[in-house]
């Protein structure tokens, strides 16, 4: 069944997947696809409705990022945000200025016209999240201007009669107040979407296409037990049973007791018919990782000695053709789309070396986000505690281990690690994103006793996110920490001081490395 769809077009801002995942809350699927997508493959793809991201260039600049005008010929709605506004009032004959004094960043009172379809029911008065220096300047002709700022006379300009509506502000942003609305008008009112994407189907097809991409071959799946290599490994084995192989590599760097923990649900004794191979790669990780400070490189050792594992798990278990991954659509946009930044590199998308045995991988989550790998993973019959496990990175401990990585420094980080989240979990604080301690490569002195120590810091991490674009560091109860800080020195050898992280995202990331 083919699903109705909005099309993004990443013009590299920052916000690009957020603006799919706010579609897709109105139960319309949308992808995210670079600014070089030719118009063939537009009308291929034959979207509802075409959104155009921010980005950090200038319609003026040499590194401009433009498009072909007959994307506004189309007949099919246009929404630019931000850059994306930009070009669409430069393309249509609009002018565009760089000024300093018509920058704007965060939080702007807005005040909005009437007679606006786009801003329907939108307050005359209300406030958005701006993030620009260029502006525009007067709007194409033809259209008319739908919002205003104190420093941008455009904020917002649309030509319903030839379906054309940008905003400068960005309604994708949870600090934009209506931005909720501004998108659920766009996609349903104008672009007439009926919100028919559910994940039933998803899943249904998904294991249909599996099946038949397969056939009589043989796969392998790289779980981790988290939940997206679980629902991955699930919906897998739903396809085609025992013709997977379930490798699980226990390299040492997993939370406390997470590997027996894989093993009880994934294992023989488990509920899943599925091959299932538990490799102890300890201690060849930690030699791999001997050493090694720089976050990056650490993450491409990990990935690399990852699939050496798996090379040689797939000899002993014959012909192996293909390789599962757990792989979801944040990976694939930071791993690099289009002009967007790339954010890290441990999320092995787009392909294997040329070096590696397999004919192809497959990524039965690669167009979903997190939390609707969790509903996929419910609808599955997945256990509660995996479909609602933490995030964790695909290196493991070794982000949360700054510095060198040793199995002494595993042990500390582990240790308190599962004291925060008992404690958490116990004192039943809600509204959590993510939450988990990591280890400094700071050392300090204390005491301990009638004795001095010079030892580790801890430091704890919790934030609150919606969709892990943006977070905002929690502000827990401070008995917890207490309790939590009590608890760690006191029984967690090697440290003695311990320290709560009050930065959000941005201008940090979540996790350390």
């Amino acid at each position: 069944m083919q699903h109705e769809s909005i099309l993004v077009l990443d013009f590299g801002g920052q916000y690009n997947q957020l603006i799919a995942r706010r579609v897709r809350e109105c139960s319309v699927y949308a992808e995210v696809h670079p600014y070089t997508m030719t118009i063939a493959d537009i009308e291929k793809m034959a979207p509802k409705g075409i959104i155009l991201t921010g980005g950090p260039n200038s319609v003026y600049g040499d590194s401009a990022l433009d498009y072909d005008k007959r994307l506004f010929e189309l007949g099919i709605p246009v929404l630019g945000i931000c850059y994306g506004a930009q070009l669409m009032a430069y393309a249509m004959g609009g002018t565009v200025e760089s000024a300093d004094s018509g920058s704007e960043y965060g939080h702007t009172d807005v005040e909005i016209k009437p007679g606006s379809k786009l801003l329907s029911g939108v307050p005359e008065k209300t406030v958005a999240w701006m993030s620009h220096s260029d502006h525009i300047e007067k709007a194409p002709a033809g259209s008319s201007i739908t919002a205003t700022t104190s420093k941008c006379p455009v904020a917002a300009f649309e030509d319903p009669s030839k379906k054309l509506f940008a905003t400068q502000f960005h309604p994708e942003v949870l600090h934009t107040v209506e931005g909720k609305k501004i998108l659920r008008t766009f996609v349903m009112d104008i672009c007439g979407c009926k919100g028919d994407w559910v994940m039933d189907s998803f899943i249904d097809t998904t294991i249909e296409q599996i099946r038949e991409k397969v056939g009589n071959g043989r796969a392998l799946c790289a779980l981790s037990g988290g939940v997206d290599s679980s629902v991955a490994a699930v919906m897998m084995s739903k396809a085609i049973g025992r013709q997977l192989t379930c490798v699980f590599v226990d390299h040492g760097l997993l939370r406390k007791d997470e590997g027996d923990e894989v093993a009880a649900v994934f294992g023989p004794d488990g509920p899943y018919d599925v091959e299932f191979v538990r490799v102890d790669a300890r201690q060849r990780f930690y030699d791999k990782l001997a050493g090694v400070t720089e976050p990056e490189k650490k993450r491409k050792i990990i990935g690399e000695e990852f699939i050496r594992v798996f090379e040689e798990e797939a000899k002993k278990i014959g012909k192996v053709d293909y390789l599962v991954q757990g792989t979801i659509y944040p990976d694939v946009i930071e791993s690099g789309l289009g002009d967007s930044a790339t954010i890290k590199s441990h999320h092995n998308v787009g392909g294997l070396p040329d070096y590696v045995d397999f004919k192809e991988i497959i990524e039965p989550l690669r167009m979903l986000f997190k939390d609707e790998v969790r509903e996929s993973g419910r609808k599955l019959g997945i256990p509660e505690k995996f479909v609602r496990r933490q995030p964790f990175p695909g290196p493991g401990l070794a982000i949360r281990i700054i510095g060198e990585v040793t199995a002494d420094k595993v042990k500390i980080v582990q240790e308190a690690d599962a004291i925060f989240r008992e404690e958490v979990d116990k004192a039943g604080v809600e509204n959590l994103g993510q939450y988990f301690a990591a280890l400094t490569n700071m050392r300090s002195v204390g005491v301990m006793g009638d004795y001095r120590t010079y030892d580790y810091a801890i430091v704890l991490r919790a934030v609150m996110t919606a969709d892990f674009m943006t977070a905002e560091a929690a502000q827990l109860p401070w008995d917890v920490i207490e309790k939590v800080t009590s608890r760690i020195v006191n029984e967690v050898d090697h440290v003695n001081r311990v320290l709560y992280d009050c930065t959000g995202k941005p201008p940090a990331t979540i996790e350390f490395e």
